[in-house]
C-alpha cells in the first residue's frame, strides 16, 4: 500500500474484532488468548476481517516473504468505502520489525510482539487517541499472569502452552530472537488452566512450547520437576481423556519422558521430534547438538517403550553448503525411522540468522529436486502408516463435522484423521470405530458401539 494513500484511521473505539493467526500451534494459542482477552473487555468476534472494527494479524516469521505477506494482508483490508479497521499486527514479524512496520504501513495502528500482546488493550486505547502503540518488550514478568481465566471452549481440544522460546540457537532459525530465552510457565498455574480448559468441555490437550519438553518447574511439594512429571499430574484430572505434546528437541528427551510413554495411559502414542538432516555435518552446521545416530537411539529407546508409537518429524533440504551425498543421508534416516507423517521444507534464509550470511546457499532447483524426492519417500510411508491401520478396532474423539450430512471427523490416538457417518454421535464424543479404508493423509471408520465421552 502507498504510504500517501492511507485509509482514513477509524473514529471510534472498536466494539468487534477479528483475529487471523499465521504458522505454529502457539501462535493458534496466543490468538485464542487474545480472543478471550478482548472478550472480557467487552468486544464480541467477527467472521472476516473487513467486517471488524479491529483486525489483528498474529503473525509467523519462521517462513521466507513472511514480512511481504503482512504487507499484502493490511492492503487487503482496505474497504470498498475506503476505510479500513483498527489494525494491530502482533506476534513474530511484529517482534522482529517493530516500528518499521508502522513506518512502512501507516494503516497499522498497533505492533506488539508475542511476549508483550496482553498489553493489547492499553494499545487499543492508545491507538484510539492518536498515540504510538508499539510494545515489543520481552519482560522478566510472565505475561500468562495477566491473561484472563480460560474459558469454555467450543471444541473438545485445545492447545496449552506450557513454556516458552528457545536456547538452542539453531542457525537457520529467529525463534531465539523473536521468542526469548526459555521460560516454563509454573506447575500450577499448568495445572489450573488444564482444569478450567476440562470443566468447560475440552477432553484432549496438547501441550505446546518451542522445546516443550525442556519445561521444568517445582511441583505443589516444592520438588523440581521435568514434562514427565508435568504429564503424569494431568493425567490425574478427570475427563481429561489424551494428553499431547509439540513440538520437541531431542536432547530433551529425557528417561523419565520416555518412560511416560509407556506408562502413561493417557499420553498418545504420537512424537513429533525433529531431526532437520541425517548428515552430522549439516547436523553440526545447523548447530542441532545431535548427530543422526543420538538420533536414532532416541528413536529406538521411544519404541521399545512404547512400541505402537507413531512419529513426526521435520526436515530441511538445501541448507547452506550441503551436497547430493549428504542430501542423500537425509533420506537413509527416513528410511530408517518410517515416520508416520512429517513436514518438510526448502531452507529458507532468515535475516539476521548466522546461516543466511553462510557459504554455498544452494540454487533454488536443487533444492525443489531435493524436497520432491524427500516428500515422495515421507509420503510412501505416510501411506503405508494409514493402510495398516485398516482393519483396527480403535478409540476416535469427534472433533468437527465431515463435508457430507451426517459425517464427523475424529483422531486416532496416533494422530490420523478418521471420517466416519454418524448422525447419532456428537462433537465430543468418544467412539470406538473399525477402520476400513485408507487415503494418504486420512482414514474412514464405521462405529463398533458407543463408549462413554
Amino acid at each position: 500500500m502507498n504510504r500517501n494513500d492511507t485509509p482514513p484511521k477509524p473514529d471510534k473505539a472498536p466494539a468487534t474484532f477479528h483475529v487471523k493467526s499465521f504458522g505454529c500451534q502457539m501462535n493458534v494459542y496466543d490468538g485464542e488468548r487474545m480472543a478471550e482477552m478482548l472478550g472480557e473487555r467487552g468486544m464480541t468476534p467477527a467472521a472476516e476481517g473487513t467486517d471488524a472494527d479491529l483486525v489483528i494479524l498474529n503473525t509467523c516469521h519462521i517462513r521466507e516473504k513472511a514480512v511481504d505477506k503482512v504487507y499484502s494482508d493490511i492492503g487487503r483490508l482496505r474497504r470498498e468505502d475506503g476505510t479500513r479497521p483498527m489494525i494491530a499486527v502482533a506476534g513474530c514479524v511484529a517482534q522482529a520489525e517493530g516500528r518499521e512496520i508502522s513506518r512502512r504501513a501507516r494503516s497499522v495502528d498497533i505492533v506488539v510482539g508475542p511476549q508483550a500482546y496482553h498489553r493489547l488493550p492499553d494499545l487499543i486505547d492508545k491507538a484510539g487517541r492518536g498515540e504510538e502503540a508499539v510494545d515489543t518488550d520481552m519482560p522478566l514478568a510472565s505475561k500468562f499472569g495477566a491473561l484472563p481465566a480460560r474459558t469454555k471452549q467450543a471444541r473438545p481440544t485445545a492447545f496449552l502452552t506450557i513454556m516458552e522460546g528457545c536456547d538452542k540457537f539453531c542457525t537457520y532459525c529467529v525463534v531465539p530472537y523473536t521468542r526469548g530465552a526459555e521460560i516454563s510457565r509454573s506447575w500450577d498455574a499448568i495445572l489450573d488452566e488444564a482444569k478450567a480448559l476440562v470443566e468447560g468441555g475440552v477432553r484432549e490437550i496438547t501441550l505446546l512450547g518451542q522445546n516443550v519438553n525442556a519445561w521444568t518447574g517445582e511441583d505443589g511439594k516444592g520438588r523440581m520437576q521435568g514434562m514427565d512429571g508435568l504429564v503424569r499430574e494431568l493425567a490425574k484430572v478427570n475427563d481429561l481423556k489424551r494428553i499431547r505434546y509439540t513440538t520437541s528437541h531431542p536432547n530433551d528427551m529425557s528417561d523419565g519422558l520416555i518412560a511416560a510413554h509407556g506408562e502413561v495411559e493417557k499420553l498418545m502414542p504420537f512424537l513429533h521430534l525433529p531431526v532437520q538432516s541425517g548428515n552430522d555435518r549439516i547436523l553440526k552446521a545447523m548447530n542441532r547438538s545431535h548427530s543422526a545416530d543420538s538420533y536414532l537411539r532416541i528413536i529406538e529407546r521411544v519404541r521399545e517403550a512404547r512400541p505402537d508409537i507413531a512419529l513426526s518429524g521435520d526436515f530441511i533440504v538445501g541448507f547452506p553448503g550441503e551436497t547430493d551425498a549428504e542430501f542423500e543421508d537425509t533420506l537413509k534416516i527416513v528410511e530408517q525411522v518410517r515416520y508416520a507423517q512429517c513436514y518438510s521444507f526448502k531452507y529458507s534464509p532468515r535475516p539476521g540468522t548466522p546461516a543466511a550470511d553462510m557459504d554455498g546457499q544452494i540454487p533454488a532447483e536443487v533444492m525443489d529436486e531435493r524436497l520432491a524426492r524427500l516428500q515422495a519417500l515421507i509420503n510412501q510411508h505416510q501411506v503405508a502408516f494409514n493402510t495398516a491401520a485398516i482393519g483396527r478396532r480403535t478409540d476416535i474423539l469427534l472433533e468437527r463435522k465431515g463435508r457430507h450430512p451426517g459425517q464427523l471427523i475424529g483422531k486416532t490416538p496416533w494422530l490420523q484423521s478418521v471420517h466416519v457417518t454418524a448422525p447419532d454421535l456428537a462433537i465430543g464424543d468418544m467412539v470406538e470405530v473399525d477402520i476400513v479404508s485408507a487415503g494418504p493423509n486420512s482414514l474412514a471408520g464405521e462405529p463398533s458401539r458407543r463408549k462413554a465421552a
